[in-house]
């Protein structure tokens, strides 16, 4: 089943005791300001978590989303709130209780939580810079360098991550998943700035190099689809803020006997620039 589709992303578990008590004295993910849990401590947390995410995944098998959404929510008030890899996890899950309810802006909301806490991890190059200002061009993520560049504190986080059985690879998959439902909740909302959205999206997922065939073909249908829809999107919305501004030109006109239709604008089409002419008649 498609990536976008099904929320199961993470049949791993690093903690292999299950525990269905909280810690004395915390019943949240939240330790103090700038600490960590016990190693005791975080491990009953996280297996708690885990075990609330096993509960919401059985709950989407079956169809029951709202209640799937509601567990994964207790999941991540159960995680650790510096264990950026499972709320990723979580967050790509509950977006895709979102899809399946077609509520679209909660969707992009959770998709893009599970996305910023795993460029939290392992952040993405930087994108290039666009080029030129014309119509259709995008930025777009770059591809990695030979010999990627890593901070120190990235670094410490990938070594964390790696310790507890996790790889960049295993960022990566839910990062895809991440960017997949975002970009599809986005192309339903509809609109020039979703569209926009998610057709960058479409384009980022387009460098990655490791997608499933059936992901690759999602991306390139959606990204063909998507442009006419841009184009349209951007003419109608241009259009009615053109008439509210119009409106609110012949609001203030209007004491003084004028209208914007006095007004009549002139490209010059050896400069590209625009001359405004009056005129009195019309």
């Amino acid at each position: 089943m498609s990536g976008e589709d099904y929320p199961s992303d993470d049949d791993k578990s690093f903690v292999s005791a299950r525990s269905s008590h909280h810690v004395s004295g915390q019943d949240t993910g939240h330790p103090p300001s700038g600490s960590r849990f016990s190693p005791k401590e975080e491990a009953s947390l996280l297996a708690e978590s885990n075990k609330l995410k096993a509960d919401a995944n059985s709950l989407f098998a079956h169809g029951s989303f709202e209640e799937a959404v509601q567990t994964y929510d207790r999941a991540l008030s159960s995680c650790p709130n510096y264990l950026e890899y499972e709320l990723a996890v979580l967050h790509s899950n509950i977006a895709a209780c979102h899809i399946k309810s077609e509520q679209w802006k909660e969707a992009i909301d959770s998709a893009t939580k599970s996305i910023e806490a795993l460029e939290r991890i392992d952040p993405l190059p930087k994108p290039k810079e666009s080029q030129g200002t014309g119509q259709g061009k995008l930025q777009t993520q770059s591809a990695p360098s030979a010999v990627e560049e890593i901070d120190d504190e990235t670094a410490e986080k990938i070594e964390a991550l790696e310790k507890s059985g996790r790889t960049r690879d295993d960022v990566q998959k839910i990062r895809v998943k991440a960017f997949l439902r975002r970009a599809k909740a986005r192309s339903e909302t509809g609109g020039w700035a979703a569209l926009q959205g998610a057709y960058e999206d479409y384009t980022f997922l387009a460098t990655v190099t490791n997608l499933s065939p059936m992901d690759k073909k999602t991306v390139q249908k959606s990204m063909a689809e998507i442009g006419p829809k841009l184009e349209d999107a951007k003419s109608k919305e241009m259009a009615e803020m053109m008439g509210k501004l119009k409106g609110l030109g012949n609001s203030i006109l209007k004491p003084f006997g004028l209208s914007t239709n006095n007004f009549q604008f002139v490209k010059d089409e050896n400069s590209g620039g625009y001359s405004m002419n009056f005129n009195q008649n019309t």
